[in-house]
Formats: C-alpha cells, sequence, structure tokens
C-alpha cells in the first residue's frame, strides 16, 4: 500500500494549489462507457493520471471514468500516490462514482461501485491528516449535501436520540444521544458525518471500535464528545482529542453516580440528585457537599466526575459528606453508593 508524502515533482507542485478548487468544480467528462477492459490497460491509465502532458492526464481520466467499477480497486491504490496530482485526480474519478444512479451500461452495478468508491473515500479521510485526507473529506461532504433528513431519520430508528442542544430553543448546534437503545452497528455510525451542525455527540453505554472513534474524527465543528462506558481505549482518545484540540471530550468508564453540582466551583456541593440514582438510593441529598471518595479529597463537581469516571458500573464508593442542619453545627457522613451505569 502506498503511503503519501511530502514530495512532489515540479510538475505537480505547480498544480498543487488548484486541485481543491477543481475537485468539485468540473468533475471529469467520461468517454463513451468501456466494456470489459483488461486490468494491464487500467493500469495504463493511471500511470498517465501523472504523464507530463496536460492532455494525456486528461484522456487517462476519461478513460478510467467510462472504465466504472473495474477501475475503483486502482483508483483506491492511486489516491495513496506520493505525486499529488495522480492522488487528486484518483479521488476526483472515485467521487464521480459515488452516484449508485449512474449508468455504466447495461448489466454493470453501479450501486456496488458507489458503496465501494464511499468506503474508499471514508478509509482516506479517516487517515492521517494533510492533503490527501483533505480531498477525500471534500468529496464526501459535497456528496452527501442533502442527505441530512434521511440520515437523522435512520439514526433515531435505530435508537439515536436528538436536540437543538439549548434549552431556549436556540441554534447553538445538534446534539446526538447514543444509549442503551441503541440498535445500529459500525456501518449505521457512519450516518452520522451526514448530519448538518452536529455539535455535540453524546456515546452513554455503547461499546465503540477504532473505525467509530475514526468516524467521529471526521465531524466538523464538533464542540462536546462524552465517552460513558464505551471501552475506548487511552491512546485511541488521545488521538481522537488530537483531532479536535478546542473541544470538550469527556471520559468516563461507565459508573453512573446520578447527582448534578457546579463545574468548577468549590466546594462540590450537590445541586441534583437523579430520583432512583445511585446516590439517591445511599441517601446524598441536595445541599450536601462531598468531601471525599474512598479517602481521596473532592475540591469541587469536577473532581467528582472525574473520580467517578474512573470506575465502572457496580463498584463500590465510600463518600463522606457535610450535611447542615438548620440551628446546628453541619454533619459529617459516610455514605456507601454502589454505581449504576450509563444508558
Amino acid at each position: 500500500m502506498h503511503t503519501l508524502t511530502t514530495r512532489t515533482s515540479p510538475r505537480a507542485s505547480g498544480r498543487a494549489a488548484v486541485v481543491v478548487l477543481t475537485l468539485l468544480a468540473a468533475p471529469c467528462r467520461a468517454e463513451p462507457a468501456a466494456e470489459g477492459v483488461a486490468p494491464d490497460t487500467i493500469r495504463e491509465w493511471i500511470a498517465q493520471l501523472g504523464a507530463d502532458q496536460f492532455a494525456q492526464r486528461e484522456s487517462a481520466s476519461r478513460q478510467l471514468a467510462a472504465a466504472g467499477p473495474v477501475a475503483v480497486g486502482a483508483l483506491a491504490e492511486a489516491a495513496r500516490d506520493a505525486d499529488l496530482e495522480v492522488a487528486s485526480r484518483a479521488i476526483d474519478l472515485l467521487g464521480g462514482f459515488l452516484d449508485p444512479e449512474r449508468s455504466f451500461g447495461e448489466g454493470v452495478d453501479g450501486s456496488a461501485a458507489a458503496v465501494h468508491a464511499e468506503r474508499v473515500l471514508e478509509g482516506l479521510a479517516e487517515g492521517p491528516e494533510g492533503p490527501v485526507a483533505q480531498l477525500a473529506t471534500t468529496a464526501l461532504e459535497f456528496h452527501q449535501l442533502g442527505m441530512h433528513e434521511a440520515a437523522q431519520e435512520r439514526l433515531e430508528a435505530l435508537g439515536a436520540k436528538f436536540s437543538d442542544g439549548s434549552p431556549f430553543g436556540g441554534t447553538r448546534g445538534g446534539v446526538v444521544v447514543i444509549g442503551s437503545d441503541w440498535q445500529g452497528g459500525a456501518e449505521d455510525f457512519r450516518l452520522l458525518p451526514r448530519l448538518r451542525n452536529l455539535r455535540r455527540v453524546h456515546l452513554h453505554g455503547v461499546r465503540i471500535d477504532p473505525a467509530m472513534l475514526a468516524v467521529i474524527g471526521r465531524l466538523r465543528g464538533l464542540e462536546q464528545l462524552q465517552l460513558y462506558g464505551t471501552g475506548a481505549a487511552d491512546d485511541e482518545i488521545a488521538a481522537l482529542a488530537a483531532r479536535f484540540p478546542n473541544a470538550e471530550i469527556d471520559v468516563r468508564k461507565g459508573g453512573k453516580l446520578g447527582v448534578g453540582g457546579q463545574r468548577l466551583i468549590g466546594p462540590c456541593q450537590i445541586t441534583q440528585v437523579v430520583a432512583g440514582s445511585a446516590a439517591d438510593r445511599a441517601g446524598i441529598q441536595i445541599g450536601d457537599v462531598v468531601l471525599s471518595m474512598d479517602g481521596v479529597a473532592i475540591r469541587n463537581f469536577d473532581g467528582l466526575t472525574e473520580f467517578v469516571g474512573r470506575h465502572g458500573p457496580g463498584d463500590r464508593i465510600e463518600v463522606e459528606i457535610e450535611r447542615a442542619v438548620a440551628g446546628q453545627v453541619p454533619q459529617r457522613l459516610t455514605r456507601t453508593v454502589t454505581l449504576d451505569g450509563w444508558d
């Protein structure tokens, strides 16, 4: 498998600046559909994508566009070529195959080519950051325009929940919550990048793999990501955090206490207790101040969240609290909580 390097030929470097602009503006016109094109011929056309003469490059692009599904595999390799001209032309051609209704002649399945091309472009977009990933992402975004409603309907049918993210009905950015009701799989997860204005993704109690994290890495404008009980590895989360340096990424092992409080402000006073939660069952009340957990001092609500986040469902934690009593000295109490799981 080829990998992209920063090396470009003098011929390619002069054209690199216009690659992004031409990718969507002028898709290549195909020659009449080719039938039974030999693999050697496909390879020759691929090689000509990097020819010195513009006419040769254009002719090769037209021939490959007409070749249809048989060319997708070779174009997938060409898209990783070290020559950015070859890579960009290959990505442009793959983008042209994304329409499942495109005709390649009688008896040729355009939908299969569309699925193959989309998977190739997704793999490129989810790969190392650079020109190839950017071009592949642009091709996918152009293809996915107008698919928002269908994607949201499908995700909702699979158990995802949506809101606009604002308690006042504003447009700060969409929120999707995928929890215990989720009935989809990794393939359905690939619908997320089709959602417009998606700013916050909350995954609660859903096991995810590196491929699903890679899909999240393709989202634009992500502001908040909650990973509660997902099983994601530390190195995978670190790589995702590097892609979104300005996003809030909240990772918890999966244990849920069921309380609310004011972040960053000390002391850690409880302002909300969810009915029936682990905290409620243990007798923790609104107004209680959490002093420590398992002997570790808790200075604010963020400290509580971080401590609980290192524990899973069913874990037991000794919580020391201070409770105000009218006309008396505040009481110090110890409560044992058995954590719930996120759903």
